[in-house]
């Protein structure tokens, strides 16, 4: 059933990095630029997931309409003192009379003029047209314009005025050139580390081009190398201790360099992508990451204590102040850039320090390109909660072998950008070289798994123009060494997979016949059972919710999370760890529903629950239902009836009986996060738990009306499911016998007691009893009550006589007296 509480529980999973490219950019790698809908196709085939294809303007609407404007009189407005009269020729027929309200206004100005019927973007605020209008009683034929008015920055105080020799009535769009572009957002998978820069989109790109249509290009590189010089030793010394996090540390020194804006084609890049400029240095980095994927961090070489650089771990608890001012307290396996003096400058890989930055003030860099851990980077990453766009693409694994490279082309950007020299020799530090995996590839493997037919040729080609290196080749095989770029592939299958991709999934042939064989299962299937109960649930009210079994740690205490499941490699910080029971997430729908308005609730759910004991990992099947508020509204003959322990309870029976599990025993018992707790057992193994949880726990959730909750352990649900033997029968002949039943006991004496006592009495024809009435009142005595029941007799062989009966009904009687010390009313 589709209701509020399902529309509002649904969480999706997150499990795609997304990498914004810009079209331009990346159309710098092609001699010829590929149309906007042919590069969409080629993207989407070879598996990077076009999410978004938008056009981009660096000012609002393009400065569209707008056009160039002399100002020829001002005049005071007489009903307005801060309103002037102008009369402006834009070169368009008659001068335009415009109202102005800047205060700097004045004959003789070019201006910009938005005349009616113009669309004007401001920096901040939406979007107005220009029309007729009358100011003050004075008509207005238009607007001369600030620059905030039409997005080309923030002042407004006062007219934009041009050079006085800017030509009258042409488009202002030619004078500023506001730069467009399309930005491309791409869906990648987190094995897709070789994608997660413009030149990996193009060698792609290349590749499919190549294959399709039997073209022979590589991407252009237009990015130059820092040229080697003989040269005097680096003056800072670069040692790595931790060389398992840290398997490649390169450096650049580069001194007398002036910290000044980026290029504004740079800016521009930058920021249609989404990133803020800075200043020269800090721009080239980014600039870099974008590019090729590698992640650079620039030092101010004159604050590195001692002249040397320690990559290590410090002991836990270690204070690191960090870029945005904040003061770190850190975990030991925190991977650090330390000073000589071991004092930490930077969290490798992640964030920067705030006493090594560059600054405005800063004459000599070191330049660091590096290869670190995902793992030490994710677990520093989410550990501090610093998701920075260095760290996103370490923790997929960067390209180890273009570290030294990357380094050369971000030093020669520095020394033509921001000047300088470099007469010292590059450090790159590789104490264990990466082996490159070798794969042998047989063609008929290819063929079995791709279920097509590829000419060896075809298969080379494709490798080759990914960057494989061709080992050996024979008449049924290739075998290639693995280009460092592609982290993700290590057996045969992968380069299937490589192949399939640049070829096209929509390119396998579908066969005239398959054949396959039947497999059977030894798993026991529950489905039938599972659909049987969810039909029944619906049957009473209930609605079925899915929710994520993949939640906030957050949400359980300290004791709890030494038995959790925690991710190794999520992608969100609220979703962490695997639930380790049904309650907290359904408590989470239950408040998204209230804050809805939508507070009588009968919810379930099936799902999984996860717990780390003994270091084994543990899953279990669960059954959850939920009720809250009015589970019967009130009409002219009953009263409105709210959701309690004993509507919940006669769901369980009813449940039971459906799954042939009778009878179910019920006993209290106790626990911190429930006011009420009813553990439900046959034989000794626990079916189900009621609780009611308590107003502490409900406060964290902002829920401030009684919660029903019902978890059943599928797996025992189950196996007593199966142990119960269904027969058919024939509805008896003969009547059943009701007799009623009313006596007095104590308080403290529960049904749950009466109906253990009266089924280990094995009254054969005693077919059923039930509570149909509970009386208190002090004329009873203290602490007592009367207690009505009903008993339903039948033998199936005959009527029965009313001694029989009496005779059943007087073991009854003895029995509840004995064992209750309880009062039979006459």
């Amino acid at each position: 059933m589709t209701s509020l509480c399902n529309l509002l529980t649904i969480k999706a999973l997150p499990y795609l990095c997304c990498m914004t490219i810009s079209y331009k950019w990346l159309m710098d790698y092609f001699q010829q630029p590929i149309p906007h809908e042919k590069l969409n196709l080629i993207l989407n085939s070879i598996g990077l997931e076009v999410e978004g294809y938008d056009e981009y303007q660096e000012i609002k609407g393009n400065l569209a309409g707008l056009i160039t404007g002399e100002v020829l009189t001002v005049e005071k407005h007489p009903n307005a003192d801060r309103l002037s009269i102008t009369t402006v020729n834009t070169g368009h027929g008659q001068p335009l009379q415009i109202v102005c309200g800047a205060p700097n206004v004045a004959v003789g100005q070019k201006v910009i003029v938005a005349p009616v019927g113009t669309t004007i973007y401001p920096t901040t605020g939406d979007p107005i047209t220009m029309k007729a209008a009358k100011i003050r009683s004075i008509e207005s034929q238009g607007m001369i314009c600030a620059e905030d008015e039409i997005g080309l920055g923030t002042d407004h105080n006062g007219i934009k005025v041009l050079p006085a020799e800017t030509p009258v009535g042409i488009a202002v769009s030619s004078l500023f050139n506001p730069y467009e572009d399309h930005i491309i957002s791409i869906g990648l998978t987190p094995n897709r580390s070789d994608a997660m820069s413009h030149f990996g989109v193009a060698r792609d790109i290349c590749t499919w081009l190549n294959h399709h249509e039997g073209s022979n290009i590589k991407p252009i590189i237009r990015l130059k190398s820092v040229e080697a010089t003989e040269s005097k030793p680096c003056p800072i010394n670069v040692t790595i201790e931790n060389q398992e996090d840290c398997r490649r540390y390169a450096g650049a020194f580069i001194s007398g360099v002036q910290i000044t804006s980026s290029p504004i084609w740079m800016q521009q890049r930058l920021k249609a992508i989404g990133q803020r400029p800075i200043n020269s240095i800090v721009d080239i980095t980014n600039y870099i990451l974008h590019d090729t994927g590698q992640p650079l961090h620039a030092f101010d070489a004159d604050k590195i204590k001692g002249s040397a650089i320690r990559v290590k771990n410090l002991s836990k608890g270690t204070i690191f102040k960090s870029l945005d001012e904040k003061e770190r307290k850190l975990n030991e396996t925190d991977l650090m850039i330390c000073d000589g003096e071991e004092q930490p400058m930077c969290m490798g890989g992640v964030f920067g320090g705030m006493d090594s930055g560059v600054s405005a003030q800063t004459k000599n860099i070191f330049l660091e390109s590096a290869w670190f851990h995902p793992v030490s980077i994710r677990k520093t990453s989410f550990g501090h909660q610093l998701r920075t766009d260095a760290a996103m693409h370490f923790e997929k694994s960067v390209d180890i072998g273009q570290t030294f490279e990357v380094l050369k082309k971000a030093a020669q950007l520095i020394l033509e950008i921001s000047g300088g020299k470099m007469d010292a020799s590059l450090v790159d530090v590789y104490p264990t070289p990466l082996q490159q995996p070798i794969i042998q590839l047989p063609f008929e493997y290819v063929k079995k798994l791709s279920g097509k037919s590829y000419a060896p040729s075809t298969i080379k080609n494709i490798l080759m123009d990914m960057g494989f290196e061709k080992l050996e080749e024979s008449s049924d095989s290739i075998t290639v060494k693995v280009p460092s770029h592609k982290t993700d592939v290590h057996i045969p299958a992968d380069l299937v997979e490589e192949i399939m991709r640049i070829d096209g999934f929509d390119n396998i042939e579908i066969p005239s016949s398959i054949t396959i064989t039947p497999a059977t299962s030894n798993r026991n299937n529950d489905h039938a059972s599972r659909e049987k109960i969810a039909g029944l649930l619906t049957g009473m009210g209930f609605n079925e919710m899915l929710n994520n079994s993949i939640t906030n740690s957050k949400l359980y205490t300290d004791e709890e999370l030494k038995s959790s499941v925690r991710m190794l490699n999520n992608l969100s910080s609220e979703l962490d760890m695997l639930r380790l029971t049904m309650l907290e997430t359904g408590l989470e729908t239950i408040s998204r529903n209230i804050n809805h308005r939508n507070e009588n609730l009968k919810l379930f759910e099936f799902g999984k629950t996860y717990q780390l004991s003994n270091k084994e990992y543990k899953e279990e099947d669960h059954l959850a239902l939920f009720t809250t508020g009015v589970i019967k509204s009130a009409s002219w003959n009953n009263k409105e009836i709210d959701a309690d322990l004993f509507f919940l309870k006669g769901v369980i029976k009813s449940l039971g009986q459906q799954s042939g599990i009778q009878p179910i025993s019920f006993q209290q018992s106790t626990h911190s996060k429930f006011d009420v707790v009813l553990e439900g057992s046959l034989e000794g193994k626990t079916l189900v738990n009621i609780s009611k949880p308590n107003e502490q726990l409900l406060k964290q959730y902002d829920i401030k009306i009684p919660v029903w909750y019902a978890d059943i352990n599928w797996k025992n649900w189950m196996d007593a499911s199966r142990k119960s033997n269904i027969r058919y029968k024939e509805i008896s002949k003969f009547p059943s016998v009701h007799r009623d039943l009313s006596f007095v006991a104590n308080t403290t004496l529960t049904y749950a007691e009466i109906e253990k006592t009266l089924t280990s009495l094995s009254i054969p024809q005693l077919r059923s009893f039930g509570l149909f009435d509970v009386f208190k009142s002090e004329k009873l005595g203290k602490d007592k009550q009367s207690l009505a029941m009903n008993f339903v007799f039948m033998d199936e062989s005959k009527t029965m006589k009313d001694e029989e009966i009496e005779k059943m009904m007087n073991k009854i009687t003895t029995q509840i007296e004995k064992q209750f010390q309880a009062e039979i009313r006459k």
